[in-house]
């Protein structure tokens, strides 16, 4: 919708669709930084008081060999005992670019199509950035997606979004 693209948030006067953008890039950086490969693409969606990052691709070399010898359980389980260890990074991130007290988080792995859907829970405390945000996406399908190969881990610009942290 017209006008909600340059609607500030409360961090600081970033519009809902940075933050966005921000949260998709700090999750692959992530994923880069700790699994090694990240995703081809992720796009950030907040609804009320859910965060969805949705990675599409990204599946290692290894993953791809272990699915192909019909391994669908060892892959999930190796995901999934990843994110139990990255639940407290990856909540704190998130926390720190919204603003935002997260309850919960949970992952899931898809395997047709290769995606990964992170999903965060929020205290029920500010739902107005969900509504700007909610209402950008729907004016801007692009709104909070990134390209994995935009991302590099070690950049300068992912320094200073470390440091903004």
């Amino acid at each position: 919708m017209a006008g909600t693209e340059g609607r500030h948030d409360r961090r600081g006067g970033k519009t809902a669709g940075e933050t966005l953008e921000r949260l998709a890039t700090e999750m692959v950086l992530a994923q880069k930084q700790y699994w090694g490969r990240g995703p081809d693409s992720a796009k950030a969606y907040v609804m009320d008081d859910l965060l969805f990052i949705v990675m599409r691709g990204g599946s290692t070399t290894a993953e791809r060999t272990m699915l192909d010898a019909g391994r669908e359980d060892s892959v999930r389980a190796t995901r999934q005992e990843f994110e139990n260890d990255m639940a407290e990074r990856l909540t704190d991130m998130v926390q720190d670019v919204t603003g935002r007290k997260v309850l919960t988080y949970q992952s899931q792995m898809l395997l047709d199509p290769d995606m990964v859907v992170e999903l965060f829970v929020f205290d029920k405390d500010a739902p107005a950035p969900a509504r700007a945000t909610a209402e950008g996406q729907m004016g801007d399908g692009s709104v909070g997606e990134v390209r994995g190969t935009d991302v590099e881990a070690g950049d300068d610009d992912t320094d200073k979004a470390a440091e903004q942290r």
